[in-house]
């Protein structure tokens, strides 16, 4: 016989708090109104009834008001400590039994509080709706990743590409040895040629659609991770963003995710990683944009791939652009703590991430981060928020893997992100780790299961685009076009997400140090001087025509954001400065 929870069942408040009670204990115990059992009880008075809750375990033993809400819980795995903190551990009765008493006795206020913080109902969120809408947004979002780098495997990483992965499984391979497959783990050790990274690609977006309109999820969620992890180690320096690491940590999530509320907190860690790693590296980089709060005064025109809404943004007073960086803190670094709070606290943080997101989308193409981010925000958006007319769609909820084994899996789950996730935190703050962690860690890294995260720790504040030119004669150059980063001053920047032309965004990157440095950008001009015609599709313009010439060079210029007289007199949306050159030129003959 189960144990009995009597309660006042003419109070509102105390009917909405058992309504959470009995989610939480389900057939363990039973909640009755006193007004109904009090005849079982006349030892009780109806005063003790009225004062606080009464329980009465399977022994007959009674208690009252805290002790009771602990005692009654003891029996539901991960609350039996409460009955035990109560009877041993110094002050926490005390405490408890004065929180309780407090409460019971502003019963008006607390209906007050927790409708503003809950809501209408105090019961357990749940999450079914959210769950089936993350797995249909990832599938997508793995759809949209499979085409956009298939369309330029070729070009980056094929046989005739800047970075042919044939001369990087060699290089692994002489390095790593036998531990090459835990060091670089993907399916090309076994077959990689460029049919291998064609299939790659169209075998993961077909699954990915499957996987859209919501079959054999978890299954394919597998096969997605293992298809994606080989093209991200395979892509080299085109394929390490932390949003393809995020898109692997994404993945192997929705391997595991069901509605259970252990899951959803892996879920939510998730993002409370995402969010507060991101403040938290602008701060300890010791940027001084970041420190005087003039950083995206810089930001705009400085970034990767603007779109043209960041001309407008760039424009704003130096007043505006601090006000907006306090507000990117705000958002990084205090609303990831409301990821923690009740229902409507969380919606409030889903808020605040939603409208940062939805800014950068507008002011920078940065691919499928974003997205990913936004659907990260659903693990905030419990069922009563979708409401009835979405849930008729959502078919069946994800299921389980049993009562036993699916808290097997979620603590192990839990253990994992947790150590992992809370190490690489707490690493941004102190070099001193435990050396288990620190293995750990390292072993993980290779996978893309647990990740650190963190964009524009510094920010950049000049913006160098190098122009890449062609000559038959030495005399007289021609310009290859990129298709999105700037060149011409009068073109306007371009929207291109979710898309990434990832042999654009990698000629910014070269652009923060010399050719030296880039040894795949020396592998890209030997690969114009030869004319490939899978390196050549990357670019907008070939001014050859498919010829190989017989020099190319390299120039750098100093870019800047005309201002709004500078564009209406000239209709220029950049002004550029040339800064000399950045790769001399070179023919086939002297290349090495």
């Amino acid at each position: 016989m189960p144990g009995e929870l009597l309660y006042d069942g003419d109070c509102g408040f105390c009917r909405r708090c058992v309504a959470r009670w009995k989610q939480i204990v389900g057939e363990r115990g039973i909640a009755t109104p006193y007004q109904e059992a009090a005849e079982r009880f006349p030892e009780i008075p109806c005063e003790e009834f009225r004062r606080a809750v009464q329980y009465i375990d399977e022994n007959g033993a009674r208690s009252s008001g805290a002790q009771a809400i602990f005692e009654s819980l003891k029996p539901v795995p991960g609350y039996g400590w409460l009955a035990g903190a109560y009877r041993r551990v110094p002050l926490f009765a005390p405490m408890s039994d004065w929180i309780y008493r407090e409460v019971a006795g502003h019963r008006d206020k607390a209906t007050w509080v927790t409708r503003l913080l809950w809501g209408a109902s105090l019961e357990l969120p749940q999450y079914q709706t959210s769950v089936w809408l993350f797995r249909r947004v990832l599938a997508i979002l793995f759809l949209i990743a499979f085409v956009s780098f298939g369309v330029q495997v070729r070009g980056l990483i094929g046989s005739q590409g800047i970075l042919p992965l044939e001369s990087y499984l060699d290089a692994v391979q002489s390095q790593a040895g036998a531990s090459r497959i835990l060091d670089a783990p993907m399916i090309f050790w076994w077959w990689h040629s460029d049919a291998a990274l064609g299939w790659c690609w169209w075998i993961g977006a077909v699954l990915a659609a499957i996987c859209a309109l919501g079959f054999l999820q978890r299954l394919l969620f597998v096969l997605l991770f293992i298809l994606f992890l080989s093209l991200v180690t395979a892509g080299q320096v085109f394929m390490g963003y932390q949003w393809d690491f995020l898109l692997l940590e994404c993945g192997f999530l929705g391997i595991f995710l069901t509605s259970s509320l252990p899951r959803v907190w892996i879920w939510q860690w998730l993002l409370f990683r995402l969010m507060f790693e991101s403040g938290c590296v602008k701060l300890l980089s010791h940027d001084p944009t970041w420190a005087n709060l003039t950083a995206l005064s810089f930001h705009y025109q400085t970034q990767p791939l603007p779109t043209p809404v960041a001309w407008y943004a760039a424009q704003a007073p130096l007043w505006f652009q601090k006000f907006s960086t306090v507000g990117v803190f705000l958002i990084e670094l205090g609303a990831p703590f409301l990821i923690f709070g009740p229902r409507r606290v969380k919606q409030v943080a889903a808020l605040a991430f939603l409208s940062l997101q939805l800014l950068i989308m507008l002011t920078g193409n940065y691919t499928i981060f974003n997205m990913l981010a936004i659907s990260l925000c659903l693990s905030l958006l419990d069922d009563r928020f979708w409401g009835r007319i979405l849930a008729k769609y959502r078919g069946p909820a994800p299921g389980g893997l049993g009562s036993f084994s699916s808290r097997v899996v979620s603590g192990i789950l839990l253990a994992l992100v947790l150590i992992v996730g809370g190490s690489q935190i707490t690493g941004m703050f102190t070099e001193s780790q435990p050396a288990l962690t620190r293995e750990l860690v390292a072993r993980l890294s290779p996978f893309g299961v647990v990740n650190s995260y963190g964009l524009f720790a510094t920010m950049t504040t000049v913006r160098i685009e190098i122009e890449v030119q062609g000559s038959n004669d030495g005399e007289n150059w021609q310009t290859y076009g990129f298709a999105y980063k700037p060149g011409d001053p009068a073109r306007a920047p371009r929207w291109v997400a979710p898309h990434q032309p990832r042999l654009d965004w990698q000629m910014w990157f070269a652009a923060l140090s010399n050719y030296r440095e880039n040894i795949w950008f020396n592998n890209f001009m030997v690969r114009l001087l030869t004319a490939s015609p899978d390196v050549l599709r990357l670019l907008e313009r070939d001014p050859f025509q498919g010829v190989a010439p017989k020099y190319v060079r390299a120039m750098a210029f100093d870019y800047q954001f005309s201002d709004e007289a500078h564009r209406r007199t000239t209709g220029e949306w950049w002004v550029r400065v040339p800064k000399g050159a950045y790769f001399p030129p070179v023919s086939l003959r002297n290349s090495r």
